[in-house]
Formats: C-alpha cells, structure tokens, sequence
C-alpha cells in the first residue's frame, strides 16, 4: 500500500480564546487532486499552514510524506512546492530573473517546462516584479512552485485574481501536468466550480471542521434534491433524515438530502404516498447547501 502524502488525526489549532480548527482527520493518496472549499474563515489557509509547518497545532497531529509537519527535514522540504495567497516575489528583479534565483536554490529544475507554462499562461518574464498585475504575479508564483517538479504541490487560491480566460488556460495546463498522477495537489480555493474541473477528492470546511471529505463523485451522489409529489397534501415538516432544506407547498415538495442512496427512494414514496424524482446537484449548489 503507498504511503499516504498527506495526512492528519485530530488536528486542531487554537489562538487566544478562538478555536480555527478541530479535530481534522484526513488523508492523502499519492496522485490525489485535493480540493479544499470553505467560506473566508473557514481554516483553509490555517490547515494548509499547518500541514507545510509554518504553524504548529494546538492538538493532533499532521504529517508530510510519514514525517511531523512542523519538523520536516530538508529533504522532505524539497519534495514540496507551494504558492501562497500573498507571493513572496522580489519586486527588484524581472520575472526570468526570480525563476533563475529559485532555481540555483534546487539540484533539479524542469526549465522545459517552465518555459513552455511561461508561454502558454503568457507571462511576461522580462519585465520587471512590480510592474506585473496580481494575476501575473499569481502565474509566476506558480511557474516558481513548478520548476523542481515537485511531489507535493499546495496551491492557495491560485487563481483569485485571474479572469475567467486566464483561469480556465490555468486549470487546463494543472490538468496535463498531473494526468499521470504523479504529482499530488492541494487546491484551496474560493471559486467552487473550478474544482470540478481538476480536483477528484473534495474536503469541505465548515468553521473549522471537515463536513466531508471523499471523491467529488461520491459527494455528488451523496448530496441530491427530491421533487415529490403526492396525490394529497404533505406534512409541512418532511419525515427526511440528512434532510438539508426543503419547501413544502401543498401535494408538492421538494428537499435537498446528504447521505442519500437509491434504497431510501422506495422507503420515501411509501412512507408519503409519493412519487419521487432525484436531481443531481453542483458543486457549487452543494457547497451552498451544506453551509446553509
């Protein structure tokens, strides 16, 4: 069995009197495309801290690649790339020049590509750090993550200041460069569709705990709206468990449920009287749901 990549048992982290994070239990595969949702506040940013040892835990533990986080050796250091929400660029240099500098640092860089993402993300590398815009600036953050070819990659909101063109050129070029699932990616972000698109494994956080974590399939199955309609009036409240929402009006309803599985379709529309329709859900619809 492989070694897991990431993993965490009853992870927490407190400042002050305010709890950030409780009791995250979560592991990694080699080859995952991790994506992590959660609204402003939520932990993302502290998890992830945590998980590369900017920040120690207040409880539980989290390791990298079987090591504790927060004592990683160097070796372990170097398997790792990470671009953060606030890059870490030299604004005296160019572009070519930060990515020259960042690669003395390693034994191994990938300049082909580089030098093929530099071109497709179009980004400017002999101009000068501070005359780039903040998308910019995200992509060669990114290119500088990428040179070593690293095992792990971490991505905090990567594309929060791309525009919807740039976003899509970027997902599609993390798509190809992890299609052989060699690379293991973690991906928070705020823009809940982009993740359908790369991610294959969601953790969802909710003030600070994990509500889910699992394949995006299976969330997807999980996670669905019930049309019913009765040939007489329904209860105002739905005998539903897991039930999320729902809206009553008459003989007709409808109701958004987790943990749902086809065995409880047939239980339901005896139970009412009912017919019952299943609709998938988005992500999108579905993080909405889960936080409301």
């Amino acid at each position: 069995m492989n070694e897991a990549i990431v993993s965490t048992c009853g992870l927490g982290k407190t400042i002050g009197r305010k709890e950030i994070l409780r009791d995250v239990t979560v592991e990694v595969a080699p080859g995952s495309i991790v994506g992590i949702i959660g609204k402003n506040g939520a932990g993302k940013t502290t998890l992830l801290e945590i998980l590369l040892g900017f920040s120690p835990a207040t409880s539980g533990s989290a390791q990298l690649f079987g090591h504790d986080s927060f004592t990683l050796p160097a070796n372990i250091k170097g398997r790792i790339g990470f671009v953060p929400q606030q890059d870490d660029l030299v604004n005296l240099l160019t572009g070519r020049q930060q990515l020259d500098l960042i690669a003395a640092l390693h034994g191994h860089w990938n300049a082909a590509l580089i030098e093929r993402l530099g071109q497709a993300w179009e980004v400017p590398l002999e101009r000068g750090i501070l005359n780039l815009s903040g998308g910019e600036r995200q992509k060669l953050s990114t290119l500088a993550a990428l040179g070593h070819d690293p095992q792990l990659l971490v991505l905090d909101e990567p594309v929060a200041s791309l525009d919807p063109i740039a976003r899509r050129r970027f997902l599609h070029e993390m798509i190809e460069i992890t299609a052989e699932r060699t690379r293991t990616v973690l991906f928070s972000t705020h823009i809940v569709s982009d993740l359908e698109r790369v991610a294959d494994q969601i953790w969802v956080l909710r003030d600070g705990a994990i509500v889910w974590s699992g394949p995006l399939d299976r969330l997807q199955e999980s996670v669905v709206r019930l049309r019913i309609s009765a040939r007489t009036a329904l209860p105002a409240l739905l005998p539903l468990a897991d039930c999320l929402s729902q809206r009553v009006s008459g003989a007709r309803a409808s109701a958004v449920v987790s943990g749902w599985s086809e065995q409880r379709r047939a239980q339901l529309s005896e139970l009412l009287g009912a017919e019952v329709s299943v609709e998938p859900l988005g992500l999108e619809d579905i993080f909405v749901e889960l936080h409301s």
